[in-house]
């Protein structure tokens, strides 16, 4: 289907503040999981490709880590980067937004969208949390008059609610093109990095408030031996007490967040996998440049 011209065919960024449901989105349309998600901030760091083929369109949706005020660190400077820079290069935004809850990051965001020439699509998400629905005509009102959109829809990507009204509008403003991706592909990202991703995620849900921010994973070794795949992973921190913490006491930390990881891989990669997890202090690597582009955060 590479080169079949279909109906419709296009990207479609998927943008918001930190912690908005933008990768349950993805997965939830995707019908599968392409990116890690926890209740945590700042989970998703990277642009992720989700790809939904159908007889007649071929959509990209672009995960895009949240954009946030404040770039104190070389990791918040890109992550900002990485999700601002894909407004300007797509044929649909869809901004997602949480429920009714306006803040300051979102404003900001919109100031941005004011000056991109792809239709945007506000996304009120989180509708299953909403006790009084009766607030929502008002409420799409106040929020229509910020900004010409092509729509406002509220979702729920957790509950799946109105997933399907959202994407037959992002549908309908794609041109013909003949499709990007052959068919049966559903993400740009290689199986070591969502090895890599699936370890952060187990991290971030089972750690403080703190530590997890400081952690990134990196894989040695992906190779499949006698139908077993045997991974190698680094977990990177930036303190001592932080590697500790990610260890825990006689090891139950870091052998738990092990098992889970190596449950979700083998059920994701459909192979017996065998991990093995290593903890490693790089100072400040979050701050530096030269370590982000070392451990995989480019442009």
């Amino acid at each position: 289907m590479k080169n079949e011209c279909l109906d419709h065919c296009g990207y479609v960024a998927i943008i918001g503040r930190p912690n908005v449901g933008k990768s349950t989105l993805l997965n939830r349309i995707l019908g599968q999981k392409i990116s890690i998600t926890t209740r945590k901030p700042q989970t998703t760091r990277h642009q992720i490709l989700g790809i939904k083929t159908t007889d007649n369109a071929q959509v990209v949706y672009v995960d895009t880590p949240g954009i946030h005020r404040g770039s104190k660190k070389a990791m918040n400077r890109y992550m900002n980067k990485a999700a601002a820079s894909v407004i300007n290069d797509v044929d649909v935004v869809i901004f997602v937004v949480d429920g009714m809850r306006w803040q300051e990051d979102d404003q900001a965001i919109l100031e941005k969208l004011k000056s991109v020439d792809a239709p945007v699509i506000l996304a009120l998400n989180k509708l299953d949390k909403l006790d009084d629905r009766e607030q929502l005509l008002p409420y799409i009102q106040q929020m229509s008059e910020k900004m010409s959109f092509k729509e406002i829809i509220p979702i729920s990507a957790t509950k799946g609610e109105n997933i399907e009204s959202l994407e037959t509008m992002v549908t309908s403003l794609l041109s013909a093109s003949p499709a990007f991706f052959p068919e049966d592909q559903v993400t740009d990202k290689s199986e070591r990095f969502v090895a890599a991703e699936l370890v952060r995620e187990k991290l971030m849900m089972r750690l403080g408030q703190e530590v997890p921010y400081s952690i990134t994973v990196e894989i040695e070794q992906f190779k499949l031996e006698k139908k077993i795949l045997h991974i190698n992973a680094l977990i990177w921190v930036e303190r001592d007490n932080q590697k500790m913490i990610v260890i825990g006491k006689n090891g139950e930390m870091l052998k738990a967040v092990g098992k889970q990881a190596r449950l979700e891989m083998e059920e994701m990669f459909e192979k017996k996998v065998f991990l093995k997890l290593w903890v490693k202090v790089k100072d400040k690597w979050a701050d530096d440049e030269r370590a982000l582009q070392n451990l995989g955060y480019t442009e």
